[in-house]
């Protein structure tokens, strides 16, 4: 059994100096600090390096291994970081995940922390896979205490496979920062999509016809909640999962696309219970 804490010794590495974390929080608008890592890395860096004060005691090392949560489940290695406290926050800076002020986010104190990239594990980043474990929100945790089994090594990063259309499932606020190859086929195909609400109990069936496909339409309801829609409008705000009921073919119409939306409305009676005015 390969452990990761073993790993971090034969690297040269007191496991006692490290701390092991665990970003796996998800913003309103959908990003993760796996999307930060993934598009934007800079702006992952930023994100890790300010800290409340309330786990100044936890995160004092001189190590963080860093590790990430992608949405289709597991923990990904991203990243050994030299660790230093200098002091407080600037009041004025910006949470990369959320896009607000921290100070908006939390009552208490910030701290900033001085990190860099170490070269130790670098090669592993991006393509190793641990077992967290059930403590998912002990998010910081010692390597010295906790030797987390590794569970997969891959040969380079690996973007998460489309699951294709049949099983595709996302909240609306989750669709901008798909995967690139995500994006692409939702782009590349039109048809009938089901909107759902968790809260409101409440379904709406919709069709995608334009040059943009399923990702164009969807796209409009993330950045409004509505897409232009009574129904959707009328009802409380919320982040709808959306999955697709039907592909339609290359030579397909607006008008047989439509069509088939109808069917489907009729199907599962969206008009009497659901969100559908037409």
């Amino acid at each position: 059994m390969l452990l990761f804490t073993d790993l971090i010794a034969k690297a040269g590495l007191d496991p006692a100096g490290v701390r092991l974390l665990r970003h796996q929080t998800k913003a309103p608008n959908g990003k993760t600090p796996y999307v930060l890592w993934r598009d934007q890395r800079s702006c992952f860096e930023d994100y890790q390096s300010v800290q409340t004060i309330g786990n100044r005691a936890v995160l004092a090392s001189p190590f963080w291994a860093s590790f990430v949560a992608p949405p289709t489940g597991g923990t990904l290695f991203v990243g050994i970081y030299s660790t230093q406290i200098v002091g407080a926050a600037d009041d004025a800076w910006i949470d990369p995940l959320h896009g607000v002020p921290g100070i908006a986010l939390t009552t208490s104190q910030m701290d900033q922390y001085q990190t860099e990239l170490t070269s130790y594990l670098n090669d592993y980043s991006g393509r190793l896979w641990i077992d967290w474990g059930p403590g998912a929100r002990s998010w910081v945790q010692r390597a010295d205490r906790q030797n987390k089994q590794i569970v997969q090594l891959t040969r380079a990063f690996e973007e998460e496979k489309f699951p294709g259309f049949t099983h595709f499932m996302a909240n609306v606020s989750e669709v901008p920062v798909l995967p690139a190859g995500w994006l692409s086929a939702l782009r590349a195909a039109r048809g009938v999509y089901l909107l759902t609400s968790a809260r409101t109990k409440e379904q709406y069936v919709g069709s995608a016809t334009g040059e943009a496909g399923f990702l164009g339409r969807w796209l409009n309801y993330a950045q409004d909640g509505h897409g232009g829609n009574l129904g959707l409008k009328s009802s409380e705000p919320t982040d709808y999962q959306v999955s697709i009921l039907e592909v339609s073919g290359s030579a397909a119409s607006s008008d047989d696309i439509i069509a088939v939306e109808q069917l489907w409305k009729r199907k599962l009676q969206s008009r009497e219970m659901g969100l559908n005015r037409n």
